[in-house]
């Protein structure tokens, strides 16, 4: 792995603390090649040969676009990781007095190493077979005694990632300032946890984003939530850039990076001893498991012929347990998507019949006076509501989906572990209801004088000429004392009809309204909480599908072994059982061994 061989920077892991470590490593190396653990053994020998590099390996992750290539060049002090391009190598940089840069190519199913610019590898770095670049830099934290490697920007399943990030003493995880871990991000973090205890959270692009003090606030909150005790340093990768090219020291200080330097000084390369300890020790305890209980299984099969067949019965009946258990998965499975169909169907009700009540409530006010005084003011309050009975759909659509992961894990063994699910519940409504349009004005609330002017004169004027043509018969003029007494009070009636009926159309325009307004928040409020749902049935199938997996794994791989075991051995039992129950003997002294030295 080494870029630079002969350079050598600062030594920071202590041979003499380091001694009994790799003592101990190399006696559980014999033991896994007894037991015949070939897989255990190569853990063991990359764990071997991360303690007893006398540097501290610092590996640098995370998702694509947040600022990795650039931190990397930021600690280091050089442009040995592009930032421009989609395509992305992993990146070793250790100490050297001349920067150099070194590619690694795969040709013809060898490898070979290429001399390359290192003012300018990007072009090489491009070409075709290249699988990692190694630099060499005069960088003061590297001459502290850390290699810094940059791990290419993927998702998930990145076998190149993980085995960067097993041979680290330390990780770094880079996110962004714009937005909380999520729990996908979460739950990568706790396998990171599992194979590299020191973590730190690098909260970049904090020049971009204003609110990024509450987004390192909320994922502290998330971290310790999930058990994960790491530190968020809040840094601007670019913002260092910047302040070295223009060599100003307080936009330097601004950036943090280099808080966040003297925090891996501080916390990292000054315990490089205990922390190598620490991430070496939870590898040997995770070995000795596996170790000791493929040795129990063997040595029981062994210890006396008889039992052989309870012994391989009892694992083939775990085996069939976990075969029962891949064929219950359809059980599991409709449970699920029973559950979330019928979740799905219920929150969806619940939503309906909660915007109903608020129709029909809303349609009674407005019957009850004229929507036009107060439109605006009953527009506002109905709004609120619709915002509480959206918090409290999304509410009931959590604590359901909680029951429905417990109905799921009850299909399982009851030591599984409970599923990450997703919150379901809304802290901000108004940012599902964003899209909703307001609710319409009202057209008949519109002044219309002249409307009721005229109606009020057709009245008049009806009134004047009935009665004017009764009189004539009397010898009175057509306009006279009695017509148009009868016309003014024609004139009101059909002023006040007219009143009446705009009233009318009112009511029946805002009752409108609010039909619109509700269709288009059941349209929005729906699309949100199916695709919450959908986001947490995909969780859950996940989960338990793992879990399944891994059952069916463990018992095909321990009934292989006992078999193996007793059809090599069964000639020669006794000697082997004497040799085995050894190795167990010797196995729990080196795990004490090593709990010890943690202490």
């Amino acid at each position: 792995m080494s870029a630079a061989a002969g350079l050598k920077a600062a030594t920071v892991k202590h041979p003499d603390a380091m001694a009994p470590l790799i003592r101990i490593l190399d006696e559980l190396r014999e033991m896994t090649r007894f037991a015949g653990r070939d897989d255990l053994g190569s853990r063991l020998s990359m764990v071997r040969a991360r303690v007893g590099d006398p540097r501290v390996r610092l590996v640098v992750v995370g998702e694509p676009k947040n600022g990795m290539s650039t931190l990397v060049n930021s600690l280091v002090g050089a442009s040995v990781s592009a930032t421009d391009s989609d395509l992305s190598v992993p990146v070793i940089v250790e100490y050297g007095p001349e920067p150099t840069a070194t590619l690694v190519r795969s040709v013809d199913g060898r490898t070979e190493r290429q001399s390359v610019d290192p003012l300018d590898p990007g072009p090489a770095i491009s070409g075709f077979g290249v699988i990692r670049a190694e630099f060499t830099q005069p960088s003061s934290l590297l001459a502290d005694g850390v290699v810094v490697m940059d791990a290419p920007g993927a998702r998930g399943a990145d076998n190149t990632t993980w085995s960067m990030v097993a041979a680290a003493d330390a990780v770094l995880y880079v996110t962004n300032a714009a937005t909380e871990l999520t729990v996908d991000q979460i739950a990568y973090l706790q396998r990171i946890q599992q194979i590299c205890p020191t973590v730190i959270c690098v909260l970049n692009k904090i020049d971009q984003f204003s609110h990024w003090s509450h987004t390192q606030q909320r994922n502290r909150e998330l971290l310790d939530a999930a058990g994960l005790g790491f530190a968020v340093a809040p840094v601007s990768a670019e913002l260092h850039r910047q302040a070295g090219l223009s060599g100003n020291y307080q936009r330097d200080i601004e950036s943090g990076v280099p808080q966040l330097i003297d925090h891996l000084r501080d916390y990292v390369v000054a315990r490089a001893d205990s922390v190598a300890l620490e991430a070496a020790v939870q590898d040997i305890r995770l070995v000795s498991d596996h170790l000791g209980l493929t040795l129990r299984n063997e040595v029981e099969s062994l210890r006396d012929p008889r039992m052989r067949a309870e012994i391989t019965d009892k694992l083939v009946r775990a085996r069939d347990d976990a075969e029962q258990q891949r064929q219950r998965t359809s059980n599991w499975q409709v449970t699920l998507v029973d559950g979330s169909t019928e979740l799905m169907a219920d929150i969806e009700h619940d939503l309906r019949h909660r915007l109903r009540s608020l129709v029909r409530d809303a349609e009674a006010e407005i019957m009850q006076h004229d929507p036009a005084r107060r439109w605006k003011e009953f527009g506002t309050d109905l709004d609120a509501r619709i915002c509480e009975a959206v918090e409290e759909n999304f509410v009931m659509a959590h604590y359901r989906s909680v029951e429905l992961s417990e109905q799921v894990a009850s299909k399982f063994l009851a030591d599984n572990r409970a599923a990450p699910l997703p919150n379901m519940r809304l802290e901000n409504p108004g940012e599902v209801l964003a899209a909703v349009q307001p609710l319409e004005p009202l057209e008949s609330a519109k002044a219309r004088v002249g409307q009721q002017f005229l109606s009020a004169l057709r009245g008049s004027y009806g009134g004047i000429l009935m009665v004017g043509l009764v009189t004539s018969i009397l010898k009175m003029s057509l306009v006279n004392w009695y017509s148009i007494g009868a016309g003014v009070l024609l004139g009101i009636n059909a002023l006040w009809d007219e009143r009446k009926n705009l009233k009318a159309r009112r009511r029946a325009e805002a009752k409108v309204a609010v039909a619109r307004l509700m269709d288009d928040v059941i349209f929005q409020v729906s699309k949100e909480s199916r695709n919450r749902l959908r986001a947490m049935q995909r969780v859950l199938r996940d989960h338990f599908t793992e879990i399944a997996g891994d059952n069916a794994k463990q018992a095909d791989e321990a009934l292989r072994l006992a078999e193996s075991a007793y059809q090599k051995y069964g000639d020669h039992s006794g000697d082997r059982i004497k040799d085995v129950d050894g190795q167990l003997g010797k196995l729990r002294g080196l795990r004490e061994q090593a709990d010890s030295l943690t202490v």
